[in-house]
């Protein structure tokens, strides 16, 4: 799996590039750099038509946080890295409304490892297990990679005048449900009980998964220090 997974994402903004080709060659051209619920994030702005703008951006934000799913709890080390390609559609020319929809490049993505209770064990679809008879408890948790994108926001980074401004955005993706994996790695038991370990765990991945699903919609909460040059 690539390190730096935005990288391999140039190739989205390449070809979403291919919508600002009419721009004249004088245009005005405006940058933003955000922070919010995606992360820490930049985009170029570009003109499109009067009253209607393009953005193309990165966002990457990194979460450790740890979470209880059923009698399991785990510690998950999630990234959030999105590559945005969004139309702003200011309703009246020359104000700061805007109405934004577009669609996202979504690599977001949590591994998880199981954490033994206070007894230095597990309970996986109503069984105990010892960790050492378990081995290692692990998954990864991932969404769709196109998610669309609507919301509001205000400011215009291409404003009439050269140089600094404030603006925002308010809106949502929706990344689908999200496709989580579980499997034990290293268990110490006869077979019959390895077997019957990985149709627990098996329970325990739909369980995960089920509560995943709490992430279906993701909400964009962000502002943005923008510059026309």
């Amino acid at each position: 799996m690539t390190r730096f997974p935005l990288l391999s994402s140039g190739a989205c903004l390449l070809a979403a590039t291919t919508a600002f080709t009419a721009i004249p060659a004088r245009a005005q051209v405006g940058a933003t750099l955000d922070l919010g619920t995606t992360g820490v994030g930049a985009h170029l702005v570009l003109p499109i038509s009067p009253g209607l703008n393009g953005r193309l951006g990165i966002n990457y934000f990194k979460h450790d946080f740890d979470k209880r799913s059923g009698q399991v709890e785990y510690d998950l080390d999630g990234k959030l890295q999105t590559v945005d390609a969004l139309l702003d559609w200011y309703p009246q020319p020359g104000r700061n409304f805007r109405v934004t929809a577009g669609v996202l490049y979504n690599d977001t993505r949590f591994d998880a490892t199981a954490l033994p209770d206070q007894l230095g064990s597990f309970s996986l679809n109503g069984t105990r297990y010892s960790a050492a008879d378990v081995g290692l408890l692990r998954g990864k948790v991932d969404f769709r990679k196109a998610a669309p994108y609507l919301g509001i926001g205000w400011g215009n980074a291409l404003n009439s005048e050269r140089g600094w401004s404030f603006g925002g955005d308010l809106g949502v993706f929706y990344q689908g449900s999200a496709r989580v994996s579980l499997r034990s790695e290293g268990c110490q038991v006869a077979t019959a009980l390895c077997e019957r370990l990985a149709r627990d765990v098996a329970a325990e991945q739909e369980r995960l998964a089920d509560d995943a699903s709490d992430f279906k919609v993701y909400p964009v909460v962000r502002a943005a220090l923008s510059y026309r040059f």
